[in-house]
């Protein structure tokens, strides 16, 4: 009896000693607050991920604030009221070349495209002359300099002095497309995707602009960014929040009943073919992989833009900063 109750003991003690070590080894959640629009796609990523509770595995406790656009974010995590935003990598940078040690890893290669009017006779991007071309943004929007470069290349003209450019939020550029007071739209990928569904076509993507101009391979425009401080004081978590990001993606790529889950997040109602539509569309995206010294797309697609754009788009500099994309991770 004495020997059954030695073992039973020893049983709890070791039972102990594995709980006692795991709450040594992880402790508290690892707390990060993240930056994000309230309307946007990447709310989708993080409905999935907290879908499949990759935050619980990964030992975070995620803070989520909304932010009313990129702009907020961006003075939202200058203000250090945030550890993470998602931005483009040019706005990245910028800061680097401004002292502002701002770092990212991709979030997305999805930059939208040029939808046509079936009807307008746009055959190619030199026949959007004398037309009128609705776009997201402004004139310095980089997928606006982006085709504007293509056109010139094509033409050897001026988009902006030869077209009639109406610029706006992108729900104002879908409604002039497929309201037939455009002809021709530089939108987001996500409202490109109600538009095809309108009637429209897609004519080119920015990506296959970007390749006709020298750009080697799809550069991922969008990440998650973050000051180099918060990537060494914060790193488990940082490592976490990316390892979970990752997971999540490959999940959206490869599970379509995960789909369903954050269908709600998606604002897409009853609307099957939307839904389909804007899954296959954001799926095209997804980045599966990264190293900041496989980066060059990025460097190629900076130089494109400080070309045309010149430093109303990119800063005094013509070179992408050194650890613009955060070297304390790959996947």
């Amino acid at each position: 009896m004495r020997k059954i109750l030695q073992a039973v003991l020893l049983g709890l003690t070791l039972v102990l000693g594995v709980v006692s070590g795991a709450f040594a080894q992880h402790g508290e959640p690892e707390k990060l607050s993240l930056g994000v629009q309230a309307t946007g796609t990447v709310k989708w990523e993080l409905a999935a991920m907290q879908a499949l509770e990759l935050d619980k595995k990964h030992h975070l406790k995620l803070d989520i604030r909304d932010v009313a656009d990129s702009k907020a974010g961006q003075i939202a995590l200058q203000a250090k009221q945030v550890d993470v935003i998602l931005s483009d990598f040019v706005w990245v940078s910028i800061q680097r070349h401004q002292g502002n040690m701002v770092t990212m890893v991709p979030h997305s290669l999805t930059v939208g495209g040029l939808v046509v009017d079936p009807a307008a006779g746009i055959a190619s991007v030199a026949d959007l002359k004398g037309k009128t071309l609705a776009v997201s943004g402004s004139p310095v929007d980089k997928s606006y300099v982006i085709l504007a470069a293509f056109y010139n290349k094509l033409t050897g003209g001026n988009l902006t002095e030869e077209a009639e450019a109406k610029f706006g939020a992108p729900p104002l550029v879908n409604e002039l497309i497929t309201g037939g007071q455009a002809q021709a739209a530089l939108n987001l990928w996500n409202w490109n995707s109600r538009a095809k569904l309108a009637g429209k076509t897609e004519l080119i993507s920015v990506a296959t602009m970007l390749a006709d101009l020298g750009v080697s391979e799809t550069p991922p425009l969008l990440g998650w960014a973050f000051f180099d401080e918060t990537g060494r004081e914060k790193k488990a978590a940082i490592k976490g929040f990316l390892d979970a990001s990752f997971e999540t993606k490959h999940a959206l790529l490869t599970d379509d009943a995960l789909w369903d889950k954050i269908r709600e997040v998606m604002n897409v109602g009853d609307d099957d073919a939307l839904f389909a539509q804007l899954r296959d569309d954001y799926r095209a995206g997804i980045v599966t992989k990264y190293a900041a010294s496989s980066m060059q797309p990025a460097e190629e697609s900076f130089a494109v833009m400080a070309k045309f754009g010149g430093p109303d788009v990119v800063g005094d500099s013509t070179e992408l900063a050194d650890g613009t994309f955060w070297k304390g991770y790959r996947k």
